[in-house]
This record gives C-alpha cells, structure tokens and sequence, in this order.
C-alpha cells in the first residue's frame, strides 16, 4: 500500500512542477533557519567545554538592587564573590573570574584584536580546560602578582605564528608584556563566563577594582563547585539565605536579588526576579518558530487544496469504486509527508552548507556549529510535524468531496 502510495505521490509531484518547487523551496527554507537555529542553541546549551562539572556547579552571574521606582543589575563585584560568596561552608571552592575585556596589541606592524578576563587560581580547578602546552598560574603566582598569562589557541597562532611551542615567550596586552605560561583550546565567544584569548591573573588589573570595589556589583562572575551532585540544593538554599540576610547599599533599594543558578538559568538570568529569564527566552524562540513554520504552513495547506481540486475526478472514481473516506485522507496524508521529507532532505543539505559558511567566515568568535543527530532528530520531528499539519486540513477537504460533484468537475 505504501508502495503505491509512494508511486503516486511521485507522479502528483512530477505532473506540477512549479507548484512542487514552490512546497519544497517552503518546506527546505523553513527547515534550513529551524536548523542552523537548533544548531546554535545545541552549541549554546549542550556544549559543556570548558566547565565539565555542569552537574554539580552553580553559578552566579546577575546581582541585583531594586526600589520602588528604581532597579540596578550587573555582575557582581569579586569584593562580594570573594568576602561574602566564599564564606558559604557546603561549597569545596568558587571560581571567580571577570567578563572579558577587548584591547588591540600590534605584532610585526600587524593590528590584532585582544580579549582578555581576569582569574583567580581556583578557577582552573572548577573548570576542565584542555592545555595544549604548559600549565594554569597558581595561588601563589596570583598571590604575588605575576605577570603571567595563559593563551588561546588562535591567540597562540595570531600572535605568533606556526610555531610549536610558546611557553615562556611574551605576548603583550593593553601595554603590557605577560609570560605565556600555558595555551588551552578556544572556547566560543557564546560561553561568555569562560571566553577569552588571555587569561590573566586577577592581581594584575590595572584599575585595582578587587581591591577598591567594597560594593555588591561589579564586574566578576563566580562558579559554585560542589562535591557532589546531592549538595547543589543545600548551596542553592545557602546562597538563598546569604541574600536575605545582605542589607541594600542605598536607601533607594530595598530589596537585593541574586541566584545561584545552573547554567541555562545563569545563562539568560535578566537579574529582575519579576520577568524570568529563561521564560523570556523560551517564549521568543516559541514565537520565532511559529511565524516562521505558520507562513509556509497555510502556503503549502493552498498549494495542497489546489492538488485535491485538480484530482476531483480521480477521488470520485475511486469513491463510485468503494475507497472510503479514511483510505484516501491516510492517502493524502501520506503523500504530503513524503513531500515535506523530501523538502526536509534538501532543507538539511542547505543547512550544512549554511553552517560550513558561517564557521567559514568566523561570524562568532571560536564557534563550530555542526548538524548532530539531536539537530537531525529535531528536523525529522518538524518535518513530520509540518506534513501533518499542512496535509489534514486538505485531506479532510477531500474526504467530504461528493461522488457525483466530484466527477462533474472534470
């Protein structure tokens, strides 16, 4: 039954060529931004490089003031990770690093642009880099502010060529001269908790602003790490109750606000405890996703009703011959999902060259997007989604053709 039912579809796809290139140029479109979409928020999401621990870290990236009339939010300062954050007994170390700072250095009469964040010596041990050479500055190293600095990898080839091994040779950054100590594998632009080109010591900012900065907002973001996974709601609930307990800096506030979150919440966490992050988030993606599929949806359910019309005749043959209503919607149904496959297929084709083309042009710093069976799964499940949409309502139209009506037709 399928066979036939394939046979047919190919012969109705081959009989009106330009309204099928229309359905497939919909259909593969549509599919081809779903993906590279997918592909991004995989990245995003399910990329856990460099932080590893995911399953028993908590971070903290949002620290915020609020009034009646007024709200301020930023990271918060490393004076409050440092003095208040690291008082907390569950948790076995913090890490605390800034948020990446840009700077242009010139090698060879050569412009390059420079990222890079401020550490402290624990933050190698929460997170699991990969070095390719040499080794993380440690606390004593921090504790004597050495002019130390571990690398990126495209830091390490930008800065000084192909060459095999850099430790111990100086790369210069906002006018000042580190000793490269060790060079990790990149990490994309997107984790912006853990990006940068250099890494340096926190002891070397210049702006002194762990030293001067007594406030509760800054600049810095901290790791939480826990022993196991059993103690992340006890550190949760810890941090919970350190915030309660913090007065506001002004008497314009009257509340502070703060979370020790996993990392999707940290992620998009907007700092404002009335509007949820990852409610936001979610419901602009909703959105972008249904416009994007409704258009092509109502495009393809028009195209799909013009097909039925133009087979009236062959519907009512096949009703004076005994096809029931429900054999020939399973029928059109089948055939629109055979359609919206093979615009799926043509759809993933695209979207490997649309990626191959953004990881060309280096349009996000460090960021490799590739189409992986969660990607694929997703477009199968689209593809079949939108077949079923789009092929229902058509189908139904079909079903309640009149035998006599529908051989008059022709």
């Amino acid at each position: 039954m399928l066979k036939n039912y394939l046979k047919i579809a190919i012969a109705v796809l081959r009989r009106r060529k330009f309204f099928t290139f229309i359905s497939l140029f919909g259909i593969s479109f549509t599919l081809t931004i779903l993906l590279v979409l997918t592909a991004f928020i995989d990245k995003v999401v399910g990329d856990n490089y460099p932080d590893k621990k995911r399953d028993r870290s908590l971070y903290i990236s949002r620290i915020s003031q609020t009034g009646k009339n007024t709200m301020s939010s930023s990271p918060p300062s490393f004076y409050f990770l440092d003095h208040y954050v690291r008082a907390i007994k569950t948790p076995i170390t913090i890490a605390i690093s800034s948020g990446f700072s840009g700077t242009n250095t010139y090698v060879n009469n050569k412009k390059i642009a420079v990222n890079y964040k401020f550490t402290n010596a624990e933050y190698w041990d929460v997170l699991d880099y990969d070095f390719l050479e040499g080794k993380a500055f440690n606390k004593q190293q921090v504790a004597n502010s050495d002019k130390v600095a571990v690398i990126s990898a495209d830091m390490k080839k930008e800065y000084f060529g192909d060459v095999p091994n850099v430790v111990g040779q100086y790369i210069e950054a906002d006018n000042v001269k580190y000793r490269v100590i060790g060079v990790v594998q990149n990490v994309p632009i997107t984790s912006y908790m853990t990006y940068s080109d250099i890494y340096l010591p926190y002891t070397v900012a210049k702006d002194g602003g762990y030293k001067s900065n007594k406030g509760y907002q800054g600049g810095y973001y901290g790791i939480l790490l826990a022993n196991s996974k059993d103690d992340i709601d006890k550190i949760h609930d810890e941090y919970e109750q350190l915030i309660k307990r913090l007065p506001p800096e002004q008497k314009m506030f009257d509340k502070v606000s703060s979370h020790a979150d996993t990392y999707i919440r940290s992620y998009v966490d907007t700092g404002d405890d009335r509007h949820s992050g990852v409610f936001i988030v979610i419901t602009a993606i909703s959105i972008f996703a249904f416009i994007l599929m409704i258009l092509p949806t109502l495009n393809l359910v028009n195209i799909n009703i013009t097909r039925i019309m133009e087979r009236s005749s062959e519907i009512g043959v096949r009703k004076a011959f005994g096809a029931s209503s429900s054999t020939l919607v399973y029928q059109f149904i089948v055939e629109n999902i055979i359609l919206t496959l093979l615009g799926g297929a043509i759809g993933v084709i695209l979207s490997v060259i649309v990626l191959q083309i953004i990881n060309s042009a280096h349009l996000i710093a460090n960021l490799e997007l590739t189409v992986n069976f969660t990607v694929l799964f997703i477009g199968l499940l689209v593809c079949l989604v939108f077949g079923l949409i789009s092929g229902v309502y058509p189908a139904w139209r079909m079903s309640k053709l009149n035998v006599v009506t529908a051989l008059k037709a022709q």
